[in-house]
């Protein structure tokens, strides 16, 4: 019988997995070669595992469907507090590590215009830290571009052009810097080989540091709605 309810995705994988949604619904993704009744055996076996992860992820869901943004919370921005701030006017602005936003924004709209002023404040610096590690490195890009990626901080292209995700910006400058220097890298070594991080530690022999910290910030906003 059947203790969970799960939807089954089959494939050509050589193992079974348990996957809890962020709604904390159940995937098993299975081989096609494993039967219905045996995924029901795997499934009830895991049944301690599933209802702890379960609560957590639920927890998680609940806290990231009560995330608003209104005027008077403070959100990241290289590091600092910048504080969010109603005006007048109808057009919004970044002065003085504040967001100033019409005041007759409600919560949702004050979401949607924060972010597209992370965009609007990324591509300029973002740009400017490539310029000058480029010049540090002699490493140069074909081209980069600001995306809106939730899980990776970076990437570069087979053509050696960069990406960064504008949620980098809620990052300190230092760690910002790290990414960069990790993206320009790539272009040297496209992958993680032992010389990739050589060439990664000459310029930031901290870089596990600056590692946990990307990894301690994406913990934090994945508890955050910014879809």
């Amino acid at each position: 019988m059947n203790k969970f309810k799960y939807k089954i995705i089959r494939s050509k994988r050589k193992t079974i997995a348990i996957h809890i949604n962020k709604n904390g619904s159940l995937e098993v993704r299975s081989p096609f070669s494993v039967s219905d009744l045996e995924i029901e055996e795997f499934v009830n076996s895991k049944e301690r595992w599933i209802k702890e992860h379960e609560d957590r992820i639920l927890d998680d869901h609940q806290v990231r469907n009560d995330f608003r943004l209104n005027f008077g919370d403070t959100v990241k921005l290289m590091g600092k507090n910048v504080l969010i701030v109603p005006i007048k006017d109808k057009y919004a602005y970044f002065k003085d590590d504040k967001f100033y936003i019409y005041e007759k924004a409600n919560s949702k709209q004050i979401m949607q215009i924060t972010i597209e002023m992370y965009k609007k404040i990324a591509k300029p610096y973002i740009g400017s830290r490539i310029s000058y590690f480029t010049q540090k490195t002699k490493i140069i890009p074909s081209n980069f571009r600001i995306t809106s990626a939730k899980t990776r901080w970076g990437s570069c292209s087979g053509k050696n052009s960069l990406n960064f995700s504008w949620r980098l910006l809620m990052a300190s400058d230092d760690v910002i810097d790290y990414v960069v220097v990790h993206e320009l890298c790539h272009i040297k070594e496209h992958n993680h080989s032992k010389r990739f991080w050589r060439e990664v530690e000459n310029m930031f022999p901290d870089y596990r540091e600056k590692e946990t910290k990307l990894k301690e910030l994406g913990k934090k906003l994945n508890k955050e709605n910014w879809d």
